[in-house]
């Protein structure tokens, strides 16, 4: 046996990163790097290679895991048994069924609970008085599992607040509740675009409730900025990340106004941010967070200290059609927020965006995190992105475009003068019509919708009888005895255009809504006759390609039993198969001799439109198929042949 170790690498030449460039161009016969480098909406390249030499010594040190700054996050060593809250989100219409989901959720592994209120019972679990938030939480100790609120109803949620206070005090053992009760006005107006009796008066209130909370609960948070709700209306990354800090500079500004303290503003709020699927640059984007935090902090010359960050995974990128692809998503967004180093994860139930999601929906959910907790190993290890020159160099770019977005609208007056404006809301549609162009043109493909998409897919369940009607408001009786008098809603409602949520597959969606109604209607699907030339090996591919996009639309594909070996079989085939449109498929070096007759074989047998997958021109040839080309404007015209109704 040789003594010592024997590197395999012994006989091979160590690479320079020049020989890699110089290979890379070889394969891109010519083509430098710009040709594999993608850029994000905010413009932010996104190069193939990254090196110690993209991270430049003058840059500003992240420190160390624990320490201040706080860029590389605020524990040191995680928890080996919890090293984030696993905290699930409650939005059941009916009181009583979300008291026996909270109750079994903790039973299986989730360790905090976001309670999802609106008192009319339409966005959330319809509790009006505290007779009902004590339905809903009895059996449910607070200084074991945190129990937070998501205002989703309207109101600034000071009276929600409060009455969760009232619940918590008659628990006993003030001082050891874990509470959360995330007052948010600034995402109130950005959400609703409205906040009753002005913002300054909101701003008020929340002050002087959030004075007494942390007086009478020393465990809890009272504050919140969220910036969800601009993920969620189609904004970037960096929009996201400007609106969470714009909020917080907002509304420290506004608070101490009142004569709160903003000394006690970090300690008081937790910071809420979305997490796609796309996890390299999510983990980025929560490690830009963290660095705008700091920046902030040091620029108000208050103490640094870290930022308490939950993430919940994307809404908008969950589909109706084929949802069991959303555990994926689902399942890469807890990834990113785990190794991004949230300190709370929310992950969503696959089933979210069909209706009130049961059992299995939120069972999934909660397993994704606990199989990426124990059985991945995630968090084992403080700031395990760090050091990795992508992710750094990306946070990084992030936090500068945030910074600059950020900038913007502290000229605009703060973030709600520029949400009062419009002027915020108008670049986020910008950016959001960006992307919906390149979604139509399946330049960000959306598997299961407008790639691979199944026709006849399992659809997945939702909960049964969920129609609750609560009151319009929440009662403060009883909340005198506890809460001082706060400020009322005397002034001018404060009022903007809301950021109205989106689903990123909403066009594919709409077009399979049309087509499932066809099929309702008249028994029958959509169908287009998929006419080939010459054999299956020049065919095949742009067969599936054809077949893929019009099944997006929800339009079937049809082929004959036997390959056509002539325009007149091909116009028997489809005459057999009862389509009204065809679309041509084979190779570039065939269209020139044979599509020209084909079609217009198609053509007098019957087909109202004939497409052809390429860009071959030629008479009788009515649409084209290719790679890029708007999916969305080919499947209405094909809907509108098929006569499937708008």
């Amino acid at each position: 046996m040789a003594d010592g170790i024997l590197p395999l690498s012994n006989d091979f030449k160590t690479p320079s990163e020049a020989d890699w460039v110089g290979e890379v161009e070889k394969a891109l016969k010519g083509g430098g790097l710009d040709r594999i480098t993608r850029k994000t909406v905010d413009g932010i390249p996104v190069r193939p290679l990254y090196r110690e030499t993209d991270w430049p010594s003058s840059t500003d040190p992240l420190g160390t895991a624990g320490a201040a700054p706080f860029l590389r996050g605020a524990n040191a060593e995680p928890d080996e048994f919890l090293p984030w809250d696993i905290r699930q989100r409650f939005a059941h219409p009916d009181p009583d069924m979300t008291h026996s989901e909270i109750l079994r959720d903790l039973e299986r592994g989730v360790s905090s609970i976001e309670l999802s209120v609106d008192s009319k019972g339409e966005t959330g679990c319809a509790i009006t008085d505290l007779a009902s938030l004590s339905d809903v939480l009895e059996g449910v100790k607070a200084d074991i599992a945190t129990i937070a609120l998501d205002h989703c109803g309207d109101g600034t949620g000071t009276s929600l607040a409060a009455l969760l206070a009232l619940w918590a005090d008659e628990q006993g053992n003030a001082r050891t509740q874990k509470l959360a009760f995330n007052m948010s006005p600034m995402s109130l107006l950005a959400r609703t675009g409205k906040i009753d009796g002005g913002i300054d008066a909101a701003m008020a209130r929340t002050a002087e409730l959030s004075r007494v909370l942390c007086l009478q609960f020393p465990n809890a948070t009272t504050l919140r900025v969220d910036a969800r709700h601009v993920h969620e209306a189609g904004g970037s990354e960096a929009q996201e990340l400007a609106a969470l800090i714009a909020d917080a500079v907002d509304m420290m500004r506004r608070l101490e106004a009142t004569g709160y303290d903003s000394k006690a503003f970090p300690a008081q709020t937790l910071f809420t941010l979305a997490t796609g699927a796309n996890y390299g640059l999510e983990i980025a984007k929560l490690r830009a967070a963290r660095r705008l935090w700091a920046r902030v902090l040091e620029a108000m010359e208050l103490k640094p200290a870290p930022m308490l960050l939950q993430a919940v995974t994307s809404a908008r990128m969950l589909t109706r059609y084929d949802p069991w692809v959303n555990m994926l998503r689902n399942t890469s967004a807890c990834f990113a927020a785990s190794v991004g180093g949230a300190d709370i994860v929310t992950v969503r139930p696959f089933n979210e965006a069909l209706g009130v999601p049961e059992e299995l929906g939120r069972r999934v959910a909660r397993n994704t995190q606990i199989i990426a907790m124990e059985e991945c190993g995630l968090r084992r290890v403080a700031d395990p992105a760090g050091g990795a020159w992508f992710e750094e160099t990306l946070a990084n770019d992030l936090a500068e475009a945030a910074w600059a977005e950020f900038k913007t609208i502290e000229a605009e007056g703060g973030y709600a003068k520029s949400l009062i404006s419009g002027a915020f809301q108008s670049r986020i549609a910008t950016v959001r019509e960006a992307r919906a162009k390149d979604i139509a043109r399946r330049k960000i493909p959306i598997t299961g919708v407008s790639e691979y998409p199944l026709i006849d897919g399992a659809e997945a369940p939702v909960a049964d009888g969920t129609s609750v009607k609560g009151s319009p408001t929440v009662s403060s009786a009883g909340l005198e005895s506890f809460l001082p008098e706060l400020p009322g809603k005397s002034g001018k409602d404060t009022t903007c255009t809301p950021l109205s949520p989106i689903h990123v597959a909403y066009a594919f969606e709409h077009l399979r809504d049309r087509a499932e109604a066809h099929v309702a209607n008249r028994g029958k699907r959509p169908s287009i006759f998929v006419a080939t030339l010459g054999p299956l090996a020049e065919h095949n591919g742009r067969v599936d390609f054809a077949r893929n996009l019009f099944a997006a639309g929800g339009i079937e594909g049809v082929q004959p039993a036997a390959l056509p070996n002539s325009p007149s079989a091909l116009a028997s085939g489809f005459k057999a198969s009862g389509c009204r449109i065809a679309v041509l498929c084979g190779a570039d070096s065939r269209y020139g001799d044979e599509a020209e007759a084909a079609a217009e074989a198609l053509k007098k047998a019957g087909a109202q439109r004939v497409f052809l997958a390429g860009k071959f021109e030629a008479p009788g040839i009515d649409s084209h198929i290719f790679m890029g080309c708007d999916a969305v404007e080919v499947l209405e015209l094909a809907q509108a042949e098929l006569g499937v109704a708008k």
